[in-house]
C-alpha cells in the first residue's frame, strides 16, 4: 500500500474502527447477561444472583466507558478525513447515525447511571427494568449503526440529484429493511453475544481453578454455557445469510474470499485451505471439499457462483456504461438553473446512472472518464478485486473460531447440566486461555465486511479514492500516531482496570448482611472509665 493521502486515511480509520470494535462486542453481550442474571434474581430472591450482577456490572461499566470513548473520534472523522464522502452520502449516512444518538445512546447512557447507582433506591422490578432498557439500548445502538453500514454495502432507496451532486434518500424504508443490514445486524449481534459468553465463561473458569468464589463462578458459568451455545449457533447460521446476501448483492466480494479465479460449473467447490497468488491468479495447494460453496453461497445445486475474471470483464462493460452515464451528467450540469434538461440526457442518465460510480473508478488515472483509453478502463476493472489473501484467511480464521466456539460452549452446557462444571480442570484451563479469541474472531469477520468492498467506500456508487479530504501527508501520519499512543494507552488502562476487579472478585460488589437486631440493653452500673451522662 503507497502511502498517499487515500492509503493513510483509510489507515486512520480502520486503526480507529478497530480499536473501537473491541469494546462493542462486550458492550452488547455483557448487557444481555446482564438482564438475565438479574431477571434469575427477581424471579428466586437469591441475592447470589443479584452479587452476580453486581460484579460483572462493573466489567461491563468499565467496557462500556471506554466504547464511548473510542466511539467519538469515529463521527469526527468522517467530516474532517473524508469531506467528500460527507457531502456525497451525508443526508442518508447521517439520517441513521444522528437517530442512533437520539434513540439509542441517549436511552442507553441514562438508564446505564441508573444501573449502577439505583439498587438502592429502585425496586427490584424497576431495576430489571431498568437492566432490560441498557441491554435494548446497546442493541439498539447495533441496528441503527449496522443499518448505515449496510447501505455503504448495499445502497438502496437512493439516487443521485444530479445538479447538487449529492445522495438523496428517494425511500427510507428501504433503507432501513436493507437485507444486507438486517444480516449484518442478527450477525454483528450475535457474535457479540458469543464474545460475552466467552469472557464469563473464561473468567469462572479461572476462579474455578482457584477455588475462589465456586457458587458465583459456577451459576456464571452456567448462563454463559448456555447463552453461548445458543448464541455460537445463532452466528453460524446467521453467518449463512449474511454469505448469500453476499452472493445477491457483492459477488465480487464472495468471489475474493473464496480466492475463486474462475466460475466453476454449479454447484462450486469450497477451498478449505490454500495460498492464493493475486498475480498469478491461483490458489497454491488449495484443498477443495466438493458443492459446498455452491450450497452455502447460492442454496441451489444450478446456480453458478461468477469467479474473479469474469467479474472483471462485467466490470469493464459496467465501466463504459458509466461513461456514457457521466457524459449525460455532464450536459445536465451544463444547463443554466431554471432552463429545461434536454430530453435525451434525462433519459440516457435514468438508463445509466446506476453505472456512474464505475466511471469515477476512472478517476485515478484520467481527469475526464469519457477520455480514458482501454488499458485505462482494464486497469479501473482490476481494481475492482479487492486485496483476496487478507480477505481469504480472514474468513477462515473467523470460521474456524466460530466451529470451536460451538463445541466449548456445548462442552461446557454438557457439564452444567451434569453439574460437573469443576470436573476437569484441563477444560477449565482451556475456556481461560480461550478468553480473547472471540475477538480475534470479530476483527477477522470486521476485516472481510470492509476490506471485501473495496475498492468501495459505497459499493458500485462511490470510490474510496474520490472520498477523502485534501489533508497533507505529514498530518495523516501525525494523527495516526497520536490516535494509536492514545488508544493504546486506553486499552492497557481498561485492561488494568478489568484485572483489578477481577483479581478483587465479587467480594467488593456483594449485598452487605442484614444487620442483626440490636440487643436490648441492660441497666448495668456505669464502668469506671465510662463518663456519666447527665
Amino acid at each position: 500500500m503507497d502511502f498517499d493521502i487515500v492509503a493513510l486515511s483509510r489507515l486512520q480509520f480502520a486503526l480507529t474502527a478497530l480499536y473501537h470494535f473491541l469494546f462493542v462486542p462486550l458492550t452488547i453481550g455483557l448487557s444481555i447477561i446482564l438482564a438475565i442474571m438479574e431477571t434469575v434474581y427477581v424471579m428466586t430472591g437469591r441475592t447470589i444472583w443479584r452479587d452476580m450482577v453486581k460484579f460483572w456490572g462493573v466489567l461491563f461499566g468499565i467496557n462500556f466507558a471506554m466504547g464511548v470513548a473510542t466511539g467519538i473520534v469515529m463521527e469526527f472523522q468522517f467530516g474532517m478525513n473524508w469531506s467528500y464522502y460527507s457531502h456525497y452520502v451525508g443526508d442518508i449516512f447521517g439520517a441513521p447515525l444522528a437517530i442512533e444518538g437520539l434513540m439509542a445512546f441517549f436511552l442507553e447512557a441514562t438508564f446505564v447511571g441508573l444501573f449502577f447507582f439505583g439498587w438502592d433506591k429502585l425496586s427490584k422490578r424497576a431495576h430489571l427494568v431498568v437492566t432490560w432498557l441498557v441491554a435494548l439500548g446497546s442493541n439498539l445502538s447495533a441496528l441503527w449503526i449496522l443499518i448505515a453500514n449496510g447501505w455503504m454495502q448495499n445502497p438502496v432507496g437512493a439516487a443521485l440529484n444530479p445538479q447538487t451532486m449529492r445522495m438523496e434518500v428517494t425511500d427510507f424504508g428501504a433503507v432501513l429493511t436493507n437485507p444486507v443490514a438486517q444480516a449484518k445486524f442478527v450477525h454483528t449481534v450475535s457474535a457479540g453475544y458469543t464474545v460475552a459468553a466467552i469472557f464469563v465463561l473464561g473468567i469462572s473458569a479461572w476462579y474455578l481453578l482457584k477455588g475462589r468464589h465456586v457458587a458465583l463462578a459456577k451459576r456464571s458459568m452456567t448462563v454463559a454455557a448456555a447463552f453461548g451455545l445458543a448464541a455460537s449457533l445463532s452466528v453460524a447460521v446467521l453467518g449463512d445469510e449474511s454469505g448469500y446476501q453476499s452472493s445477491e448483492h457483492q459477488k465480487m466480494k464472495l468471489a475474493a474470499i473464496e480466492a475463486m479465479w474462475e466460475t466453476e460449473p454449479a454447484p462450486a467447490a469450497f477451498t478449505a485451505l490454500g495460498f492464493p497468488d493475486q498475480q498469478a491468479r491461483e490458489t497454491h495447494y488449495a484443498l477443495h471439499i466438493p458443492m459446498v460453496m455452491g450450497l452455502i453461497g447460492t442454496r441451489s445445486l444450478n446456480t453458478e457462483i461468477p469467479g474473479i475474471a469474469q467479474l472483471v470483464r462485467k466490470g469493464e462493460d459496467t465501466i463504459r456504461d458509466g461513461i456514457v452515464a457521466y457524459d449525460a451528467l455532464q450536459t445536465i450540469r451544463a444547463v443554466a438553473p431554471g432552463s429545461p434538461v434536454p430530453a435525451a440526457a434525462k433519459a440516457v442518465f435514468e438508463e445509466k446512472g446506476q453505472a456512474l460510480g464505475y466511471a469515477l473508478l476512472l478517476k485515478r488515472y484520467v481527469d475526464d472518464p469519457r477520455q480514458a483509453t482501454p488499458a485505462q478502463i482494464h486497469q479501473a476493472a482490476l481494481d475492482t478485486v479487492p486485496p483476496v489473501a487478507p480477505l481469504f484467511w480472514s474468513f477462515r480464521v473467523m470460521v474456524g473460531l466460530g466451529i470451536f466456539f460451538i463445541a466449548l460452549t456445548a462442552t461446557f452446557f454438557v457439564l452444567s447440566v451434569r453439574r460437573t462444571l469443576d470436573r476437569h480442570r484441563w477444560l477449565l484451563k482451556v475456556a481461560v486461555l480461550a478468553i480473547p479469541l472471540p475477538w480475534v474472531a470479530v476483527e477477522a469477520g470486521w476485516i472481510v465486511a470492509e476490506l471485501g468492498r473495496q475498492p468501495w467506500v459505497i459499493e458500485g456508487v462511490l470510490p474510496t479514492a474520490m472520498a477523502v479530504s485534501h489533508l497533507g501527508v505529514a498530518t495523516l501520519l501525525a494523527t495516526i500516531a497520536g490516535f494509536a499512543a492514545i488508544y493504546t494507552v486506553l486499552l492497557v488502562i481498561e485492561m488494568k482496570l478489568m484485572l483489578k476487579a477481577i483479581r478483587k472478585g465479587p467480594e467488593e460488589f456483594t449485598v452487605a448482611a442484614v444487620p442483626a437486631a440490636p440487643k436490648r440493653r441492660t441497666l448495668a452500673a456505669p464502668s469506671v472509665n465510662q463518663p456519666q451522662s447527665a
